[in-house]
């Protein structure tokens, strides 16, 4: 990992930068207080920074509250004589708290951890981009007493969302699936809409609202007798994708 040390003492950055190398990992730039800090983590960009607490300008916390808001923020890990500030370093997001004389091991320790970490939160990253990725299936698969059945999209009216089952009224019938209506609206966000928390109807098939008692509304459906629920939530957006069909 690439790491920068900030300290203002310079025997600390030494004995810091000594321990680094040796346990495999990269300084890439020091400062001497938190605004330098602030300069080189912008230029550039570490994973880790091991920042002290008492420094003159700028101390560690104040650099810490500012590095909150760097997008990618890097791991903070505090290295200070003193533990009074220990309550303030965990509500500052730091990942780690040692106290000075720092032992091998516990930077070790420190670093192992927020590259698991790190690892993580590259691991979830990618399986987000995979997702976005997939291309859009053109088929619903759907386990019915007839085995798999598999309904064409582009035949499907709405989604119903009703406990843990989702049902999929399409040309033919209807069929339950074990899928979620938040990801079959992300999926298929540019063929259906959401009118109600339970339900999505298909742009193809929209056929115009119908007001009902209390100034409640109706999505009619093409091809269809029955009516949905539209929410008062969702009426807007709605309408405002009608206008665009």
């Amino acid at each position: 990992m690439d790491i920068l040390i900030c300290d203002d003492e310079p025997l600390a950055v030494e004995r810091l930068s000594r321990l680094v190398a040796q346990l495999g990992h990269q300084v890439v730039a020091t400062a001497q207080h938190g605004k330098q800090a602030l300069e080189m983590v912008q230029q550039f960009e570490p994973d880790v920074v091991l920042l002290d607490i008492q420094m003159p300008e700028m101390d560690g916390l104040t650099c810490a509250q500012h590095l909150a808001h760097f997008n990618p923020m890097p791991a903070i890990i505090f290295c200070t004589a003193f533990d009074e500030h220990a309550l303030q370093a965990i509500q500052s997001q730091a990942k780690g708290y040692l106290l000075k004389p720092i032992a091998k091991a516990e930077l070790e320790t420190v670093l192992e951890n927020v590259t698991k970490l790190t690892q993580a939160q590259l691991t979830n990253l990618e399986q987000k981009e995979l997702m976005e990725e997939k291309v859009q299936r053109q088929q619903i698969a759907a386990k019915t007493y007839r085995g798999l059945e598999l309904i064409p999209v582009e035949n499907i009216y709405y989604f119903l969302a009703d406990q843990k089952y989702v049902t999929v009224r399409h040309k033919n019938g209807s069929v339950l699936i074990d899928e979620t209506l938040k990801d079959l609206e992300t999926e298929f966000s540019d063929r259906f809409i959401r009118i109600h928390r339970n339900a999505l109807i298909s742009l193809d098939y929209l056929d115009g609202l119908e007001m009902v008692a209390s100034g409640q509304y109706q999505a009619r459906c093409r091809e269809l007798e029955e009516r949905l629920a539209v929410s008062r939530r969702h009426l807007p957006l709605l309408r405002e994708r009608m206008q665009n069909l």
